[in-house]
């Protein structure tokens, strides 16, 4: 039990290194794409770890399986269509996630049916190689389905730029600081179990489809 204990954390710990800061960067691209330099001035365009990271983002990424980092900053004026450049780049960060979560099925179905029985190596380390990458799957999917909820600070709410007046949007955003921790407390309540679940369930069946072909 410890043993797998300790195997989920350094895994949350790969996905922390490696998922966080794509999310992160694809962010900062969307909108370096969309006209707006900032988040590339600031030496947010990149995959270093170091510059995306939060402490206590990382901390909960590493104990809960959910987490964040610093957010990317985002100069709206720099955009030509201003709602179209903040959803687009707000959806930027869930969308690689969901790539990298599409990519880590497809090297663990491929590992598990065809790469595995080729090569002469251990049970155990076989089966370690696997959770790697199942596990690299389903924590990127929790990440893309927890960051699309609409809800301030988080990536689904600058899509609500769209459905809400200016007026009643920048309101809410004043109190996003608060409403973190709210949602947080919901989590740990696991009142949102239910539907994250179902969110999470169909994101992957999904990408199993997709990856139907290699079994």
């Amino acid at each position: 039990m410890f043993k797998q204990s300790l195997f989920t954390y350094l895994v949350r710990a790969m996905v922390l290194l490696t998922a966080i800061p794509i999310h992160e960067c694809a962010h900062a691209w969307a909108s370096n794409k969309l006209g707006d330099p900032t988040a590339k001035n600031l030496g947010r365009l990149t995959l270093n770890p170091l510059p995306h990271l939060d402490l206590i983002g990382s901390v909960l990424m590493l104990f809960t399986g959910f987490g964040w980092a610093k957010p990317v900053p985002v100069t709206t004026r720099n955009f030509k269509n201003v709602k179209k450049g903040m959803i687009l780049t707000a959806l930027a960060g869930p969308a690689a996630n969901i790539l990298l979560a599409l990519l880590s099925l497809i090297l663990y179905k491929l590992w598990c049916y065809f790469l595995y029985p080729l090569l002469a190596i251990n049970f155990t380390t076989a089966s370690a190689i696997a959770q790697i990458f199942y596990i690299m799957c389903l924590l990127n999917i929790n990440l893309a389905v927890f960051n699309l909820i609409p809800i301030p600070p988080l990536d689904g709410s600058r899509v609500l730029t769209a459905v809400l007046p200016a007026r009643l949007y920048y309101k809410v955003m004043q109190y996003e600081q608060y409403i973190i921790y709210g949602v947080f407390i919901i989590l740990m309540l696991g009142w949102l179990d239910g539907p994250l679940s179902f969110l999470r369930g169909v994101v992957y069946n999904f990408l199993n489809l997709i990856t139907g072909f290699l079994g």
